[in-house]
């Protein structure tokens, strides 16, 4: 079958690129037969059928371009979706319980994209909207170990030094030292963390299950890639919420800002007051 499904789009391609060469050299060949070939001049009928033929032809090259329009629009992705309901009631939170608005974040401890939005955009989200009370962060895992071989112990590192008390410590260091992911232990005695108490969490391997809980919730919301962002309206009643902006990618700190902006001022997505989320 894999190698059927291969068939088939390799057939699709060559078809595409045969009908492209053909709407390129098609200029040409309009100029080839346009100019004189002889000093004889073409009778008036002769003109007739020639534009005739290049009607024809027009109306052919249409035919070609709506169809290779069609072959392209039926390969591209499905839009990822942008309201999805997230329960991250067990995930690592900073901010005020009741902030009126909820950044959920999607992240892997050695993806570079994730380390510069850490350095370049989230201490000023910190500062303008989480520490103002208007914003909750919450922390969700998405360790890529395909590309990735020492984030997923890393996510369980952060969880183990959260034993202790000391997540936000962990996870900061990890972030700030995402080409030394590989060995761990280092960071826990800089942090004063109970070594051997650490070692036994990471060795014995318990917190894995809530690391495999945040993959899930990632391939749930159709989350591919990291960082990726969800802004939802906060409910304090639930450990649910119903997000109302995607963001994919580490965007630049104007770009957060104003989509946090608009939702904190009451955009076309905000709860009325009696509204529930589910």
């Amino acid at each position: 079958m894999i190698g059927l499904s291969r068939a088939f789009r390799n057939n699709d391609r060559f078809k595409l690129n045969h009908r492209l060469n053909l709407f390129l050299i098609f200029p040409f060949i309009i100029l080839l037969t346009a100019s004189p070939l002889q000093a004889q001049q073409p009778s008036t009928e002769d003109l007739q059928k020639e534009i005739r033929a290049l009607g024809q032809s027009v109306k052919e090259m249409q035919k070609d371009l709506q169809e290779i329009k069609a072959l392209l629009l039926s390969k591209a992705p499905p839009a990822a979706p942008q309201n999805v309901v997230l329960d991250i009631g067990n995930s690592p939170v900073q901010g005020a319980a009741n902030a009126k608005l909820t950044l959920i974040e999607f992240s892997d401890y050695q993806c570079p994209f994730c380390g510069r939005h850490v350095r370049e955009t989230a201490t000023q989200i910190d500062k303008d909207f989480i520490a103002t009370g208007k914003l909750r962060y919450v922390f969700v895992n998405l360790p890529l170990e395909g590309i990735h071989r020492f984030a997923f112990k890393a996510a369980e590192a952060a969880n183990c030094a959260g034993e202790q008390g000391k997540y936000w410590e962990m996870h900061n260091r990890l972030f700030e030292n995402q080409t030394k992911l590989d060995p761990l232990t280092p960071y826990a005695e800089a942090l004063g963390l109970d070594i051997p108490k650490f070692e036994e969490c990471l060795n014995s391997g318990r917190e894995a299950a809530a690391i495999r809980r945040d993959m899930a919730l990632a391939q749930n919301a159709a989350v591919t890639s990291t960082p990726t962002f969800f802004l939802a309206y906060t409910d304090p009643k639930s450990s649910k919420v119903k997000t109302v902006r995607r963001i994919t990618g580490a965007l630049h700190y104007s770009s957060f800002k104003l989509e946090i902006e608009k939702l904190l001022n009451g955009g076309p997505e905000a709860p009325t007051q009696n509204s529930e989320q589910r």
